[in-house]
C-alpha cells in the first residue's frame, strides 16, 4: 500500500510540474542583433532601433505580452536561443530548411532579395547563370553564418575568396577600403546600411535578384524553440492581427517606400 501511494505520489508531481512548466507567454525575451540597418541598429545612446525592433514591439502588443529585447551577436543567435537565453529570434532571420532543423518559425513577416553590391565600374553586369563565372578570382565579403554566406559558399566560381564578417557594419567598411571586390547582402540592408550614406556614394548594386528557396528560403521568419508551439501560435496570430489593422503598414512606410511584406 506503501508503495502505491508513493507511486500515486511521484505523478502527482510530474502533472503538477507540467502545469508549473506551462507558459501563458505574458512575458517574453526576444533575442534581436542591433547591428543590421534599418533592420536593427543600436543608437549612440545604447538604444535598440529599426524595423525589426519596432515590429518585434508591436507584436508584444498584439500578443498582450510584456516584451524585454536582449542584444545578441548574430552567430551565436541560434545557440543563445536553444539556452534559453531569450524566447524568440526577431532578426531578419531567413527561414530556411536547414535552419528548420533546429528550431520552428513563425509565418514571414517581410521578404526581400538578396544582391551583390560593387564600386561602380568595376566589373560589367551578371545574371543568375553568370553568377559562377563573375565571382571566379574574386575576393567576396558575406556577414557569417548567414544565407548569403551559404549562397557564395555553393555558387561562388573557381578561385572565389570568401571573407566573412561578424557583422555587416564590418562588410560594409572593409569594401569602402577595397579589401574586397565585391559583398552579397539582404538588397535593403545594402541600399539604407550603405548606398545611401557617404561612403557607399561610389558604389552600385550588380548582377540579378538572388532568391532562389534553396538557399534564401520562404521569407524572414521568427525563430522559436520547437517545443514553444504555443508561443509559434500566438507569434502568427499577433502577425496577421498588425497586418489587418494597420500597425505592419505604419512601421513599414517608416522604414521603406516599397512593400516590404512581398508576395
Amino acid at each position: 500500500m506503501k508503495k502505491l501511494l508513493v507511486v500515486f505520489a511521484l505523478i502527482a508531481l510530474v502533472f503538477a510540474a507540467g502545469t508549473v512548466q506551462a507558459k501563458d507567454w505574458k512575458k517574453v525575451r526576444i533575442g534581436v542583433e542591433g547591428a543590421y540597418p534599418p533592420f536593427s541598429y543600436t543608437t549612440a545612446d545604447g538604444k535598440l532601433e529599426g524595423f525589426d525592433i519596432d515590429i518585434a514591439m508591436a507584436l508584444c502588443k498584439a500578443m498582450g505580452a510584456e516584451c524585454t529585447l536582449v542584444a545578441q551577436d548574430w552567430d551565436g543567435i541560434i545557440p543563445a536561443l536553444l539556452a534559453r537565453k531569450y524566447d524568440a529570434i526577431i532578426a531578419s532571420m531567413s527561414i530556411t530548411e536547414e535552419r528548420k532543423k533546429k528550431v520552428a518559425f513563425t509565418n514571414k513577416y517581410y521578404n526581400t532579395p538578396a544582391k551583390f553590391v560593387c564600386k561602380k565600374g568595376s566589373m560589367k553586369d551578371f545574371t543568375r547563370e553568370q553568377v559562377a563565372e563573375a565571382t571566379a578570382g574574386k575576393k567576396i565579403g558575406v556577414q557569417r553564418a548567414t544565407i548569403h554566406d551559404n549562397f557564395i559558399t555553393d555558387n561562388g566560381g573557381e578561385g572565389v575568396e570568401i571573407k566573412r564578417y561578424a557583422t555587416q557594419d564590418e562588410a560594409y567598411m572593409d569594401l569602402a577600403a577595397g579589401r574586397v571586390d565585391m559583398l552579397l547582402a539582404d538588397s535593403v540592408a545594402i541600399s539604407d546600411g550603405f548606398l545611401k550614406k557617404p561612403e557607399g556614394a561610389d558604389y552600385q548594386f550588380i548582377g540579378p535578384d538572388l532568391n532562389d528557396p534553396k538557399w534564401f528560403g520562404e521569407g524572414t521568419g521568427i525563430a522559436i524553440r520547437k517545443e514553444d508551439k504555443e508561443l509559434v501560435e500566438k507569434c502568427n496570430m499577433a502577425i496577421d492581427k498588425i497586418r489587418a489593422d494597420g500597425t505592419y503598414k505604419a512601421i513599414q512606410d517608416k522604414y521603406f517606400d516599397f512593400n516590404v511584406y512581398g508576395e
